[in-house]
């Protein structure tokens, strides 16, 4: 009999996450490479990509698409007017999706869910639009629900994707200043009634200042309980 494989979600730093899934598909959230002070270079990690998902068009979440996608010729997921931006660059198998839609690839199923966030694209020193910023919930055939919030402030209706979607796995972002610092993580955390949380974009600059062990400290005096992961760049999760 064949070993099942279990789900496995190695965070790449900051936002850049690889998730690959028990059936071997290999997704890579917010790719940012090249110029990532947290990125660890030595993980060969993204040896293969079959599904790359965009939260929104900044430069260090989308700083190493442009090289991933042309070497891996992956599909490509992100809201309409950042595909058509990606598609600009040259780069094949795009999908241009919206908030509330879902996207069938394989052994997942992609749920695009809003953010509260900006969203642009860099180009010759203007920024051009590229639509909202939107989070991703992903179901996986044979593994938990996984819930990547992109950049995002706490949202109210983070109620709705935790009743309606009901994440087990969640990466919020903790760092503050650009994003939701813990004390609004700790609330989301709450809300999404995910069993993980997985902190993601901390620690990439000072300004980032959120750490895992703040978000602790607020969900105990919230009395809240989910686990709460304490990894660094390369690790990987498996629940």
């Amino acid at each position: 009999m064949a070993e099942k494989k279990s789900l496995e979600i190695t965070w790449l730093g900051h936002a850049t996450v690889k998730v690959l899934t028990p059936a071997g598909t290999t997704i890579v959230i917010d790719p940012w490479l090249e110029g990532n002070p947290a990125y660890p270079v030595d993980s060969g990690a993204l040896d293969r990509v079959d599904l790359m998902l965009l939260t929104h068009g900044h430069g260090d979440h989308i700083g190493g698409a442009e090289s991933l996608a042309k070497k891996h010729k992956p599909t490509v997921v992100a809201i309409f007017e950042l595909a058509g931006l990606m598609v600009g660059k040259g780069i094949e198998n795009t999908v241009g999706m919206n908030i509330g839609g879902t996207y069938k690839f394989r052994d997942v199923t992609i749920h695009m869910t809003e953010a509260r966030h900006s969203s642009g694209v860099e180009h010759e020193g203007k920024f051009l639009y590229a639509g909202e910023a939107a989070g991703f919930v992903v179901e996986i055939e044979n593994a938990p629900t996984v819930y990547h919030a992109g950049d995002t402030a706490l949202f109210y209706d983070m109620k709705i994707i935790g009743e309606f979607l009901k994440p087990q796995i969640a990466m919020l972002p903790i760092g503050d200043f650009y994003t939701m610092g813990p004390r609004q993580a700790a609330v989301a955390a709450e809300w999404l009634g995910a069993k993980v949380i997985l902190p993601i974009h901390f620690g990439t600059f000072p300004a980032l200042h959120g750490r895992p062990e703040h978000l602790r400290a607020e969900l105990k005096a919230r009395g809240a309980a989910p686990e709460i992961i304490d990894w660094k760049p390369g690790d990987t999760y498996t629940p």
